[in-house]
């Protein structure tokens, strides 16, 4: 477990932007990653027929098509008790080994933090 006033401000600000995006768009999980510039990039889950990807893969996708070249940290807002090891395995790709994933409950509080 981890003490979330504990979070460093871009840590926390990453928590509350996948936060926001599961509220908002009424999905499953919301998540946010930052990029070696500070950069960050927020996404849903996305459920469509063709087409199922984890919010946190979906941000990933997201900081790769915007031309970010590794990850500093990412967050997953969801009811699930881990981080799956295709998310891991995504942010590891963009990341490196080691890159933090906290993993926090729809109220914020972080649960989790795994290495990539």
């Amino acid at each position: 477990m981890t003490d979330s006033n504990a979070l460093g401000a871009e840590d926390r600000k990453i928590v509350t932007l996948a936060r926001s995006a599961r509220a908002r768009n009424g999905v499953p999980e919301g998540a946010a990653v930052r990029d070696s510039t500070g950069r960050t990039y927020v996404a849903g889950t996305v459920e469509l027929a063709s087409l199922k990807l984890s919010a946190l893969r979906t941000a990933v996708a997201m900081a790769v098509a915007s031309g970010a070249e590794s990850l500093e940290a990412a967050a997953v807002v969801s009811g699930a008790d881990g981080v799956s090891a295709e998310d891991l395995a995504a942010v590891r790709d963009l990341g490196g080994p080691g890159t933090p994933v906290l993993l926090a409950g729809a109220d914020g509080e972080v649960r989790l933090t795994a290495s990539a």
